[in-house]
């Protein structure tokens, strides 16, 4: 069948509102003004509830009547259902999963017909996270004979890899299959059946460190005539695992991982080709190796850059199960659609070779009853059903389920935190969540690692984890040691993990073979859950989720726009990735004032020297390397020695504008290598920095926007609101990475954080776009892209 864009041109209104006509990908919810008042909370960060209507007229001519017409939607939150001319066609409650609508029977040839979606995300709150509202992943039609190979119809399964032999099998409605595989253009086998084996010869595997991809060309024929063809890539990647470790074509691979939510920062919900390789690209430049999707199936064009740019993927499906975590989550709908959900996320996923694992979950409570144990024993086998070739995981928290086990869990029976004590504060106990959960999680970053080692938590988990073919352990990490003992036939991966414990984490990865790997929460910041992991310098900086204004997480080793900090320098330290040492520095722009700091967040530093105005300031610099001995000068002035512990020195000094250079030096006193962090000088400026100025139409360009010195750098103190104008083209989003604000990422106007803001544009159609950026205290700075 022919796969064709559905995206552009739909009439798109919020209930009782007006008519506009916008392009899909589209996020209705990132449009809408922030409410302090909103039921989502600080969990949505203030995003308010809403129904939303999309339609489109399409034409369906007469010499259609004889074929076959499908849509699929790749993802609509939530409680979707799709008409068409003016009959219910299907839809989906979970807003993550990917699903087909049938049409025969529903269309008129030669007219015009209606394609009608309603959303309903009118009841909060429903997550723990935003999650936008619409039909915020792209739409398609697919279009074939009556006899014709079906969408997703074609898997391939690599049986082994030295020799390379694939086995590749056709769903279709009728008539003659042929294979071809195809590399670089070339035809390397070819055979005919609809179950086949293939051995390629002198073939490229597919890993994260060599993303070789192959075409496999499946052609149908009936009475000697094509009458449909469908092209899979896929890779030749075959994964095992036992207690010795996770092989991927029989290396012993250890996984370096970032949890990551699904939204795309200042774009909402929306996602776009462009957008997700962009996440990829960056996670893998700085180290990372895997990604865990958190904590629902990614999107397709996620799973796809993942193929071609090299980065392993465990996709995982939901954060509830029958048990409430919200009121109006997922939950209500779970038992009347888990199967479908696995069918769906398993069919999509089959032929990636990115995606090595499957998880059934996040932190589910029910396993503490023999009901939940049968139920997750019932999703895995389903999952082996479908798919043999990945393993089947879930992101356990022992502590809680143990809890749970107690009749003391973390939520209540109807979704809610629930409160042990009564609040003698009701205001403040509002903004922060719960009291008892704000002083659960106050404890987690010295205890939590420890809770789940009891042997009661381990008695009342086991059930359900034995069933797993890899143990995901969130927060659990004080097990590691016990397991081998323990359990001497688990194995472990790290599925959520605190960044600051990264060392001591990543040393046990590399001592137990039974551990595979580390995902620490989280690689990428994103909205909602506000201040998860902020140091904050304002007064409603303490607890779990922060009031509004806030609305970022402010949590990651990459902060919304893509620029690391010093959890991410940490991280690449660690794992022996840096070829000179990274200096970060904590923010010295807030002379007096000590942070109110978060869990999930170890430090707050960023990669810069320059702080115009704050001479004289405290100053805490940290240094990255995996080294012995670190020496700092600061303009030329020795600011002494330190050992390196944990790939990490840390200095204390007065902030002074200038040259900020460390030396790191092995265990003979010899110098390994070096780095410098340099002040801004002279008058500040805008520089926009496209990501790239060439583009195709339709695609999405990223625009770097900074506050410079005259010399390039970045200068972290002189934020002022910015505003950006596009001629020709579209403005998608324009912000910055700071947690904390009332402007809105659709205005066009917005403030830098730290000397840093982030641009989005595109265009429709052939033709140069303009870019301009202008400020109170600054010059008009403007670049053009061309789209053709």
């Amino acid at each position: 069948m022919i796969r064709k864009s559905f995206c552009d041109a739909w009439n798109f209104k919020k209930e009782n509102g007006e008519i506009k006509v916008v392009d899909l990908p589209h996020d209705a919810t990132i449009l809408e003004q922030r409410d302090p008042k909103s039921p989502g909370g600080s969990a949505g960060a203030f995003f308010p509830p809403g129904k939303y209507l999309y339609e489109k007229k399409f034409l369906v001519p007469l010499d259609w009547k004889d074929k076959c017409l499908q849509f699929q939607f790749e993802g609509v939150y939530k409680n979707s259902i799709v008409y068409i001319n003016g009959k219910n066609a299907g839809g989906r409650p979970y807003g993550y999963i990917p699903f087909f609508v049938e049409t025969e029977g529903l269309l008129e040839y030669g007219n015009d017909n209606i394609i009608r979606v309603e959303v309903d995300n009118s009841l909060l709150p429903d997550s723990r996270w935003y999650t936008g509202s619409g039909i915020y992943r792209p739409v398609w039609l697919w279009l074939g004979e009556k006899n014709h190979i079906k969408p997703e119809g074609v898997k391939i399964s690599t049986l082994s890899f030295n020799p390379a032999k694939v086995l590749i099998e056709t769903d279709h409605t009728g008539g003659d299959i042929s294979i071809e595989i195809i590399r670089n253009g070339q035809v390397t086998a070819r055979g005919s059946g609809d179950r086949i084996e293939l051995e390629i010869p002198e073939a490229e595997l597919w890993s994260a460190e060599a993303p070789n991809l192959y075409d496999c060309r499946v052609t149908l024929r009936a009475d000697n005539k094509i009458i449909d063809e469908a092209v899979q890539t896929f890779g030749l990647r075959l994964v095992e695992w036992s207690t010795q470790g996770l092989f991927i074509n029989g290396k012993n691979t250890l996984l370096r991982g970032a949890c990551v939510h699904s939204d795309n920062g200042i774009l909402g919900a929306r996602s776009y080709p462009e957008s997700e390789e962009r996440r990829i690209r960056i996670l893998k430049k700085h180290g990372f190796n895997a990604i865990r999707s958190s904590h629902n199936p990614a999107c397709k064009s996620m799973l796809e850059a993942c193929d071609r740019i090299g980065m392993y993927m465990i996709d995982e499906t939901w954060d509830m199960w029958k048990g409430k975590k919200n009121k109006y989550d997922y939950a209500n709908d779970f038992e009347f659609n888990y199967k479908d959900d696995i069918k769906a996320m398993v069919g999509r996923d089959f032929n990636h070779p990115s995606v090595i694992m499957y998880s059934i979950g996040n932190e589910i409570s029910d396993p503490y009853k023999e009901e939940g144990v049968a139920l997750g024993k019932e999703m895995i086998d389903l999952i082996h059903q479908s798919d043999k070739n990945r393993a089947v995981t879930c992101g356990v928290n022992l502590f809680l389920i143990h809890r749970a086990s107690k009749g003391k869990g973390i939520y209540k029976e109807d979704g809610g935190l629930s409160t042990e004590k009564k609040p003698k504060n009701k205001k403040k106990d509002k903004a922060s969540g719960s009291l008892f959960f704000n002083m659960m999680v106050s404890l987690m970053g010295t205890k939590m690692n420890k809770m789940a080692n009891s042997k009661e938590a381990d008695k009342v988990t086991s059930p359900f984890i034995d069933l797993l073919d890899i143990a995901g352990y969130n927060y659990a990490s004080g097990r590691y040691p016990l397991e081998g003992k323990a359990h001497p036939d688990r194995i472990i991966v790290g599925s959520e993990t605190f960044p600051q414990d990264i060392a001591k984490n990543w040393a046990m990865v590399k001592k137990y073979p039974f551990l595979v790997g580390d995902f620490m929460w989280t690689g990428w910041d994103y909205l909602g859950e506000t201040g998860l992991g902020a140091w904050s310098y304002t007064n409603d900086g303490s607890g779990f989720g922060k009031p509004y204004p806030w609305i970022l997480a402010d949590t990651g080793t990459l902060d919304i726009l893509g620029n690391p900090n010093g959890e991410m320098f940490h991280a690449a330290a660690v794992w022996n990735l840096l070829d000179k040492p990274a200096i970060c520095v904590q923010p010295v722009n807030h002379p007096g004032v000590s942070p109110q700091k978060a869990v999930w967040r170890g430090t707050n530093s960023i990669p810069s020297w320059s702080w115009q105005g704050c001479d004289g300031s405290k100053a805490v610099i940290e240094v990255y390397f995996d080294a012995h001995i670190v020496e700092l000068y600061l303009n030329d002035r020795a600011l002494g020695k330190k050992r390196v512990k944990d790939c990490k020195a840390v200095f204390k000094t007065s902030y002074q504008s200038g040259n900020l250079l460390a030396i790191a030096y092995d265990t003979n006193g010899k110098e390994i290598s070096r780095n410098e962090l340099l002040s801004s000088i002279g008058r500040n400026q805008i520089r926009i920095t496209p990501e790239k100025l060439k583009a195709k139409p339709d695609e999405v360009v990223y625009i770097n926007i900074d506050i410079t010195g005259n010399n390039g750098i970045v200068e972290s103190n002189a934020d002022s609101q910015l505003t950006v104008e596009v001629e020709d083209g579209e403005l998608l989003a324009f912000g910055s990475a700071n947690p904390r604000t009332e402007e809105s990422y659709n205005s066009g106007i917005f403030t830098p954080y730290y000397g840093r803001s982030l641009a989005v544009v595109t265009k429709r159609n052939k033709g140069v776009v303009k870019i301009k950026t202008t400020g109170k205290e600054f010059d008009l700075s403007e670049v053009e892209i061309y789209f053709g």
